[in-house]
């Protein structure tokens, strides 16, 4: 299925658009690894329950604050990779109002060719830190 660039927000749209364009798993790897290296440091104050993404094999983390009616999130991983995804949506839904996070829909994962080259686990993990995103999300909407 093929996503109109069109229904993304275009920073998320851009990271959607290199990794769509790669075929070699290894390449896609590389650029997570890049989006990891780019995120902020995680306050380790934040390191708690209800900022845990459950259904993770990897300790993953999300805190998202809103700033002039658009949501920053922040997040952190112990595994570089899972770093990666989860700097990948940072990156990418990060100035977006919550309606906007909460309404998009997870399809363009599958653009990204990650839910293939990723293992089941990694795959599976990557929609419970979009699905921690939204719940966040949805917790800051008025």
């Amino acid at each position: 299925m093929s996503l109109s660039s069109a229904q993304l927000p275009p920073a998320l749209d851009r990271i959607v658009q290199r990794l769509a364009r790669s075929t070699d798993p290894k390449r896609k790897y590389e650029l997570l690894i890049t989006l990891a290296q780019r995120l902020k440091p995680f306050p380790e104050a934040e390191k708690t329950p209800e900022n845990k993404v459950a259904g993770c094999a990897s300790q993953v983390f999300v805190v998202a604050n809103l700033e002039d009616d658009k949501i920053q999130f922040q997040g952190d991983s112990d595994s570089q990779l899972v770093k990666g995804l989860v700097a990948l949506l940072v990156e990418g839904l990060s100035g977006l109002t919550p309606q906007e996070v909460v309404d998009l829909s997870p399809d363009f994962i599958k653009a990204t060719g990650l839910d293939v080259s990723l293992t089941p686990s990694r795959a599976n993990g990557f929609y419970n830190i979009l699905a921690k995103m939204k719940q966040k999300s949805q917790g800051l909407m008025n």
